[in-house]
């Protein structure tokens, strides 16, 4: 993150989040990376399913990436299933990262209400926090109030946040596209919400939403004036020549998402690089009429 800058004899804030992404995208390539060492992937690589299974696999996934793809992406739930010991991989994984010079997004999907929510908050949203990320994915279930925290300390940080919206997975659709009592489906109100935290901003908001990228054609505003985290190429079904039908207008702003459809080419660093920049030309190639930013 940039330290702050003086300017007319104050100090200004740390550089947002939107700006840093922007820039990321930019010059590296419109890709994040998922970091997910569930145990198939840790056989496929001939590693145990255990720390130093968990700790290799994360280590080369970073060797491999960090230094040249935008964003990379730890799921955090397949650290913490070692314990405490999973944990201190993941410290490592999001500084090592970080250090490399990648945007680490922490997979976490956190969401409740007050003192709950700050907790959460200063675990990766402060600067101080050995878990402290350039964003985190939340929840916003218990309403989109309760993640004011959260905001307020992305805002004050620098850091960003992605908040669910239009997931991929089928079960999600009962709730994100049930009805509001103003005829708008829940997920249309958490994407609402969202360009109202980002107005304003340039070149981009800090404060984004997931939007599956194998739901086709949304009938959703997605105009939120933050970036839109595309989850589901690869693995899931969906290719980079979906992105456009998917998102429209507003495809300019899309962040696509790939995990295991780079993962399962490791363990060789070679191939995970190769693996990443195809994916990386195939999306510059089917959003490059829609959006010459991304050139």
């Amino acid at each position: 993150m940039s330290a702050p800058e003086e300017e007319g004899g104050r100090l200004s804030g740390p550089e947002p989040f939107g700006a840093r992404l922007r820039r990321a995208m930019d010059t590296r390539g419109p890709l994040c990376v998922g970091i997910d060492p569930h145990a198939s992937l840790l056989s496929a690589w001939g590693l145990g399913d255990d720390v130093a299974g968990l700790e290799r696999f994360a280590r080369t996934t970073v060797e491999a990436l960090a230094d040249r793809v935008a964003v990379l992406k730890p799921q955090s739930a397949f650290f913490e299933r070692f314990g405490s010991r999973g944990l201190a991989v993941l410290e490592r994984t999001v500084a090592d990262a970080r250090a490399a010079g990648a945007l680490v997004l922490t997979d976490a999907k956190r969401g409740d209400i007050g003192s709950t929510m700050a907790a959460y908050a200063a675990t990766y949203l402060d600067a101080d926090s050995p878990l402290f990320s350039d964003a985190v994915t939340l929840s916003p279930y218990l309403g989109f109030g309760s993640l004011r925290p959260a905001l307020d300390a992305a805002a004050a940080g620098g850091a960003g946040v992605f908040v669910l919206a239009l997931t991929s997975n089928p079960e999600g659709a009962e709730v994100q596209r049930a009805t509001a009592p103003d005829g708008r489906t829940l997920a249309q109100v958490v994407l609402d919400h969202i360009a109202a935290e980002n107005a304003g901003a340039e070149p981009l908001g800090s404060v984004g939403a997931v939007v599956g990228a194998t739901l086709g054609d949304t009938g959703a505003g997605l105009d939120v004036n933050g970036p839109l985290l595309a989850p589901g190429i690869g693995a899931q079904g969906a290719t980079p020549a979906d992105l456009p039908a998917v998102f429209g207008a507003a495809v300019g702003r899309v962040v696509p998402s790939v995990s295991r459809g780079i993962l399962r080419h490791g363990p060789g660093a070679g191939p995970l690089r190769e693996a990443a920049e195809r994916f990386r030309d195939e999306v510059r190639a089917a959003l490059d009429h829609r959006n010459e930013g991304f050139r």
